[in-house]
């Protein structure tokens, strides 16, 4: 079979997975299937914005004030110009098309860990400095930018219209000098519902949920509960009405942030959480997420 043929026939295959996709999706109820059925019809740029780490950063400066967002120290479409930067003592780097992917160096980290093989660098991985070589970082970012995260166009078709960039942004220190708390407010048309904590991404790891008056909601999205109980954040209020007004004239963003040593800094949006596989336990949660979204019947 030619060339031309078999790709023929896959976008034949795609356009009828989507047609079936979209049939399937139609009728939403569940958050799952509230994320599936946005992921396939919402395809304005806002969206793309949104993923884009990088170019986020400028919608963020612009809603709530550049004083919420984390230090850039450099963002390069050729991650060979990062050998050219003046690395601080601590930073991330983060690839600006997808998800799941960084690499944290501060002297926080285990003094046994270590950076992965380029070709396995979609991972996240904190080491100390001296296990970060700039020409080691610059070889897993070029594989960073070599991929095109998702799958394909009936899935997180966003991270395909990001371009692959490379950003370098500063290290948050909690109050314990470790990595802080990661604080997921679950934000519909404007209002917040639910907020997910994550703690101890790189060991021990938690997850708490809870509802915006830090009442415990009594399910599990995989890792422990916390132990002892999560205290409610000093500066909850302000982080719910910032992640209130970055969600404003969305049906539905997870607005990520954190709340660092009195000092609320945003974190990313997403539109697609888990590609829209989110585990709820129990599964009537999934339900219940879902109740205070309302998908529009087409987007514009």
């Amino acid at each position: 079979m030619s060339t031309t043929h078999r790709g023929a026939r896959w976008r034949e295959r795609s356009r009828l997975v989507r047609m079936l996709r979209l049939w399937r999706t139609r009728n939403p109820t569940t958050f799952r299937e509230k994320v599936r059925y946005k992921m396939l019809r919402d395809r304005r740029s806002l969206i793309v914005t949104f993923a884009d780490k990088a170019a986020v950063r400028e919608h963020v400066a612009a809603v709530i004030g550049e004083r919420y967002l984390p230090r850039a120290y450099a963002i390069v479409d050729e991650p060979r110009d990062l050998l050219e930067l003046d690395w601080p003592e601590a930073y991330v780097v983060k690839p600006t098309h997808g998800s799941g992917a960084a690499i944290v160096v501060s002297a926080a980290a285990p003094a046994d860990a270590r950076l992965p093989e380029a070709r396995w660098g979609w991972v996240y991985r904190h080491v100390r400095p001296e296990s970060a070589h700039p020409h080691e970082v610059v070889a897993i970012a070029e594989g960073w930018v070599e991929k095109l995260y998702g799958q394909g166009p009936n899935r997180e078709w966003v991270y395909g219209q990001v371009p692959r960039r490379v950003i370098v942004e500063e290290f948050l220190v909690g109050a314990d000098g470790g990595i802080p708390d990661d604080y997921k407010f679950f934000v519909f048309h404007g209002r917040c519902h639910f907020v997910q904590v994550d703690g101890g991404r790189f060991g021990g790891r938690t997850q708490d949920f809870f509802r915006p008056d830090w009442t415990r909601i009594p399910m599990s999205g995989g890792p422990p509960w916390a132990d002892p109980e999560r205290a409610r954040p000093d500066h909850l209020d302000e982080m719910i009405r910032v992640a209130q007004k970055l969600g404003e004239g969305a049906d539905f963003v997870r607005v990520d942030l954190y709340d660092v040593d009195g000092r609320v800094v945003f974190g990313e949006l997403t539109s697609f959480p888990a590609g829209g596989d989110s585990p709820f336990d129990p599964e009537s949660f999934n339900t219940e997420f879902g109740r205070p979204w309302t998908v529009p019947r087409r987007y514009r």
